[in-house]
Protein backbone atom coordinates (compact mmCIF):
# COMPACT_ATOMS: atom_id res chain seq x y z
CA UNK A 1 0.00 0.00 0.00
CA UNK A 2 1.39 3.48 -0.84
CA UNK A 3 0.43 6.51 0.63
CA UNK A 4 -1.51 8.95 -0.87
CA UNK A 5 0.29 12.25 -1.77
CA UNK A 6 -1.61 15.27 -0.94
CA UNK A 7 -1.25 18.15 -3.15
CA UNK A 8 0.24 19.70 0.06
CA UNK A 9 2.64 17.21 0.50
CA UNK A 10 3.66 17.41 -3.10
CA UNK A 11 3.88 20.88 -2.77
CA UNK A 12 6.27 20.83 0.37
CA UNK A 13 8.51 18.34 -1.73
CA UNK A 14 8.78 20.59 -4.40
CA UNK A 15 9.66 23.81 -2.04
CA UNK A 16 12.49 22.40 -0.28
CA UNK A 17 16.13 23.97 -1.70
CA UNK A 18 19.20 21.31 -1.66
CA UNK A 19 20.07 22.88 1.32
CA UNK A 20 17.46 21.70 2.94
CA UNK A 21 18.87 18.42 3.25
CA UNK A 22 21.75 19.22 4.41
CA UNK A 23 22.39 18.22 8.05
CA UNK A 24 22.24 20.48 10.46
CA UNK A 25 25.55 20.18 12.58
CA UNK A 26 27.48 20.05 9.18
CA UNK A 27 25.43 23.22 8.27
CA UNK A 28 27.37 24.60 11.95
CA UNK A 29 30.78 23.31 10.95
CA UNK A 30 30.03 25.16 7.41
CA UNK A 31 29.84 28.21 8.75
CA UNK A 32 32.90 28.00 10.51
CA UNK A 33 34.99 26.79 7.83
CA UNK A 34 33.43 30.20 5.63
CA UNK A 35 33.92 32.21 8.63
CA UNK A 36 37.33 31.37 10.47
CA UNK A 37 39.61 31.30 7.43
CA UNK A 38 38.18 35.08 7.14
CA UNK A 39 40.49 36.12 10.14
CA UNK A 40 43.87 35.28 8.75
CA UNK A 41 43.67 38.27 6.78
CA UNK A 42 42.79 41.81 6.72
CA UNK A 43 42.06 42.43 3.41
CA UNK A 44 38.92 43.88 0.63
CA UNK A 45 40.09 41.30 -1.77
CA UNK A 46 39.35 38.00 0.38
CA UNK A 47 36.04 39.48 1.56
CA UNK A 48 34.33 40.45 -1.45
CA UNK A 49 35.06 37.31 -3.12
CA UNK A 50 33.64 35.24 -0.23
CA UNK A 51 31.13 37.82 -0.15
CA UNK A 52 29.88 37.41 -4.00
CA UNK A 53 30.56 33.53 -3.99
CA UNK A 54 28.04 32.99 -0.85
CA UNK A 55 25.71 35.14 -2.83
CA UNK A 56 26.37 32.68 -5.70
CA UNK A 57 24.83 30.08 -4.00
CA UNK A 58 21.73 32.16 -2.99
CA UNK A 59 19.65 29.56 -5.26
CA UNK A 60 20.83 26.54 -3.09
CA UNK A 61 19.33 28.08 0.26
CA UNK A 62 15.62 28.67 -0.79
CA UNK A 63 15.94 32.19 0.35
CA UNK A 64 15.19 35.21 -1.82
CA UNK A 65 17.26 38.17 -2.55
CA UNK A 66 14.94 40.17 -1.09
CA UNK A 67 14.74 38.19 2.74
CA UNK A 68 18.36 37.91 2.64
CA UNK A 69 18.99 41.62 2.07
CA UNK A 70 16.45 42.75 5.03
CA UNK A 71 18.13 40.31 6.81
CA UNK A 72 21.72 41.47 5.90
CA UNK A 73 20.86 45.50 6.52
CA UNK A 74 21.56 45.32 10.55
CA UNK A 75 25.06 44.08 9.92
CA UNK A 76 25.83 46.54 6.99
CA UNK A 77 24.44 49.15 9.00
CA UNK A 78 26.50 48.45 11.94
CA UNK A 79 29.70 47.25 10.04
CA UNK A 80 31.29 50.52 9.81
CA UNK A 81 31.68 50.78 13.57
CA UNK A 82 34.19 47.92 13.34
CA UNK A 83 36.12 50.08 11.28
CA UNK A 84 35.90 53.33 12.69
CA UNK A 85 38.41 51.61 15.18
CA UNK A 86 40.84 50.82 12.38
CA UNK A 87 40.10 54.16 10.64
CA UNK A 88 41.30 56.54 13.45
CA UNK A 89 43.91 54.44 15.53
CA UNK A 90 45.64 52.06 12.93
CA UNK A 91 49.53 52.81 12.38
CA UNK A 92 49.82 55.39 9.94
CA UNK A 93 51.00 54.29 6.71
CA UNK A 94 51.30 56.28 3.41
CA UNK A 95 49.46 59.82 3.30
CA UNK A 96 48.36 61.32 6.33
CA UNK A 97 45.36 62.88 5.71
CA UNK A 98 44.20 64.25 9.16
CA UNK A 99 45.70 63.87 12.50
CA UNK A 100 44.18 64.75 16.19
CA UNK A 101 45.84 63.38 19.04
CA UNK A 102 45.85 59.86 18.80
CA UNK A 103 44.01 59.82 15.77
CA UNK A 104 44.80 59.93 12.60
CA UNK A 105 43.49 58.80 9.08
CA UNK A 106 46.24 57.58 6.78
CA UNK A 107 46.02 55.73 3.14
CA UNK A 108 46.53 52.90 5.36
CA UNK A 109 44.29 53.21 8.02
CA UNK A 110 41.74 53.96 5.31
CA UNK A 111 42.18 50.57 3.97
CA UNK A 112 42.20 48.20 6.78
CA UNK A 113 38.71 50.38 8.05
CA UNK A 114 37.50 49.09 4.33
CA UNK A 115 38.58 45.66 4.74
CA UNK A 116 37.20 45.04 8.44
CA UNK A 117 33.79 46.44 7.82
CA UNK A 118 33.80 44.12 4.14
CA UNK A 119 35.20 41.33 6.95
CA UNK A 120 32.12 42.48 9.24
CA UNK A 121 29.51 41.61 6.47
CA UNK A 122 31.44 38.36 4.88
CA UNK A 123 30.94 36.38 8.36
CA UNK A 124 27.49 37.20 8.51
CA UNK A 125 26.18 36.30 5.52
CA UNK A 126 27.01 32.74 6.16
CA UNK A 127 24.88 32.28 9.33
CA UNK A 128 21.81 34.60 7.47
CA UNK A 129 22.29 31.72 4.06
CA UNK A 130 22.47 28.68 6.40
CA UNK A 131 20.05 29.12 9.01
CA UNK A 132 17.40 30.87 7.23
CA UNK A 133 15.14 28.20 6.93
CA UNK A 134 16.58 25.83 9.37
CA UNK A 135 14.10 24.55 11.47
CA UNK A 136 14.60 24.36 15.31
CA UNK A 137 13.88 21.24 16.33
CA UNK A 138 16.02 19.75 13.40
CA UNK A 139 18.88 21.73 14.97
CA UNK A 140 17.66 20.02 18.20
CA UNK A 141 17.71 16.68 16.88
CA UNK A 142 21.28 16.92 14.90
CA UNK A 143 22.95 18.13 17.90
CA UNK A 144 21.53 15.17 20.15
CA UNK A 145 21.91 12.25 17.77
CA UNK A 146 25.41 13.22 15.58
CA UNK A 147 27.30 15.54 17.79
CA UNK A 148 26.34 13.40 20.56
CA UNK A 149 25.46 16.64 22.83
CA UNK A 150 23.60 15.55 26.07
CA UNK A 151 19.85 15.57 25.85
CA UNK A 152 18.90 17.66 28.56
CA UNK A 153 21.09 20.51 27.44
CA UNK A 154 20.06 20.53 23.59
CA UNK A 155 16.41 19.77 24.75
CA UNK A 156 16.45 23.31 26.90
CA UNK A 157 17.86 25.30 24.52
CA UNK A 158 15.25 24.13 21.99
CA UNK A 159 12.45 25.13 24.04
CA UNK A 160 14.17 28.68 24.72
CA UNK A 161 14.37 29.51 21.22
CA UNK A 162 11.08 27.95 20.90
CA UNK A 163 10.01 30.60 23.12
CA UNK A 164 11.32 33.72 21.73
CA UNK A 165 8.77 34.30 19.37
CA UNK A 166 6.67 35.05 22.45
CA UNK A 167 8.39 37.65 23.63
CA UNK A 168 8.13 39.26 20.88
CA UNK A 169 4.58 38.64 21.19
CA UNK A 170 4.35 39.98 24.44
CA UNK A 171 6.28 42.87 23.52
CA UNK A 172 3.98 44.06 20.56
CA UNK A 173 0.85 43.13 23.03
CA UNK A 174 2.20 45.44 25.21
CA UNK A 175 2.65 48.11 23.26
CA UNK A 176 -0.62 48.30 22.20
CA UNK A 177 -2.57 47.76 25.36
CA UNK A 178 -0.08 50.87 26.60
CA UNK A 179 -1.17 52.56 23.38
CA UNK A 180 -4.64 51.87 24.05
CA UNK A 181 -5.14 53.33 27.35
CA UNK A 182 -2.62 56.64 26.05
CA UNK A 183 0.35 55.77 27.80
CA UNK A 184 2.25 54.56 25.24
CA UNK A 185 2.91 57.90 23.23
CA UNK A 186 5.13 59.79 25.88
CA UNK A 187 8.29 58.86 27.83
CA UNK A 188 10.41 56.56 25.50
CA UNK A 189 13.33 55.59 27.74
CA UNK A 190 10.61 55.09 30.82
CA UNK A 191 8.26 53.23 28.78
CA UNK A 192 11.24 50.52 27.50
CA UNK A 193 12.00 50.46 31.31
CA UNK A 194 8.83 49.36 32.48
CA UNK A 195 8.37 47.11 29.75
CA UNK A 196 11.46 45.30 29.25
CA UNK A 197 11.14 44.38 33.62
CA UNK A 198 7.50 43.36 32.81
CA UNK A 199 8.97 41.03 30.08
CA UNK A 200 11.68 39.72 32.25
CA UNK A 201 9.07 38.48 35.04
CA UNK A 202 7.04 36.92 32.19
CA UNK A 203 10.18 35.13 31.30
CA UNK A 204 10.77 33.98 34.24
CA UNK A 205 7.49 33.05 35.50
CA UNK A 206 7.12 31.04 31.73
CA UNK A 207 10.56 29.48 32.03
CA UNK A 208 9.64 28.27 35.63
CA UNK A 209 6.34 26.58 34.30
CA UNK A 210 8.47 25.04 31.29
CA UNK A 211 10.79 23.85 33.64
CA UNK A 212 7.95 22.05 35.67
CA UNK A 213 6.55 20.54 32.83
CA UNK A 214 9.55 19.07 31.12
CA UNK A 215 10.93 17.44 34.53
CA UNK A 216 7.24 16.54 34.65
CA UNK A 217 7.17 14.41 31.53
CA UNK A 218 10.89 12.74 31.94
CA UNK A 219 12.97 15.69 30.25
CA UNK A 220 15.10 15.69 33.06
CA UNK A 221 16.02 11.87 33.39
CA UNK A 222 19.29 9.72 33.08
CA UNK A 223 17.33 7.24 31.10
CA UNK A 224 18.70 7.01 27.57
CA UNK A 225 16.40 9.03 25.08
CA UNK A 226 14.79 7.56 21.86
CA UNK A 227 13.97 9.72 18.71
CA UNK A 228 11.08 10.10 16.57
CA UNK A 229 13.10 12.13 13.82
CA UNK A 230 16.21 10.19 13.05
CA UNK A 231 19.69 12.54 12.10
CA UNK A 232 21.76 10.97 9.74
CA UNK A 233 24.45 12.28 7.47
CA UNK A 234 24.54 12.04 3.89
CA UNK A 235 27.26 12.56 0.66
CA UNK A 236 25.07 15.69 0.66
CA UNK A 237 26.83 17.01 3.48
CA UNK A 238 30.15 15.84 2.78
CA UNK A 239 29.35 17.99 -0.56
CA UNK A 240 28.75 20.91 1.04
CA UNK A 241 31.62 21.09 3.03
CA UNK A 242 33.68 20.73 0.24
CA UNK A 243 31.75 23.21 -1.63
CA UNK A 244 32.61 25.55 1.39
CA UNK A 245 36.30 24.79 0.99
CA UNK A 246 36.63 25.66 -2.43
CA UNK A 247 35.04 29.19 -1.74
CA UNK A 248 37.53 29.96 0.97
CA UNK A 249 40.02 28.11 -1.48
CA UNK A 250 39.33 30.91 -4.17
CA UNK A 251 38.77 33.92 -1.93
CA UNK A 252 41.94 33.38 -0.07
CA UNK A 253 43.80 32.76 -3.59
CA UNK A 254 42.55 35.87 -4.70
CA UNK A 255 43.74 38.12 -2.10
CA UNK A 256 47.31 36.09 -2.80
CA UNK A 257 47.02 36.92 -6.17
CA UNK A 258 45.73 40.59 -5.74
CA UNK A 259 49.51 41.15 -3.25
CA UNK A 260 46.80 42.04 -0.62
CA UNK A 261 46.86 39.21 1.66
CA UNK A 262 48.38 40.53 4.88
CA UNK A 263 48.03 38.22 8.01
CA UNK A 264 46.06 39.79 11.13
CA UNK A 265 49.37 39.97 13.34
CA UNK A 266 51.85 41.65 10.62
Amino acid sequence: MTAVQTPASVRAREDRAWLDGVNPVTKLMLALLLSVPLFASIDPVSALVAIALQLLCLPLTGLSLRTVLRRLAPIVLFSPIAGLSMLLYADPEGQVFWRFGFAAISEGSIALAVAVTLRVVALGLPTILLFGRTDPTELGDALAQVAHLPSRFVLGVLAGARMLGLFVDDWRTMSLARRARGVGDRGVLRRFLSMAFVLLVFAVRRGTKLAMAMEARGFGSGIPRTWSRPSRLHPRDAVALLGGASIMTIAIAAAVAAGVFRFVWS
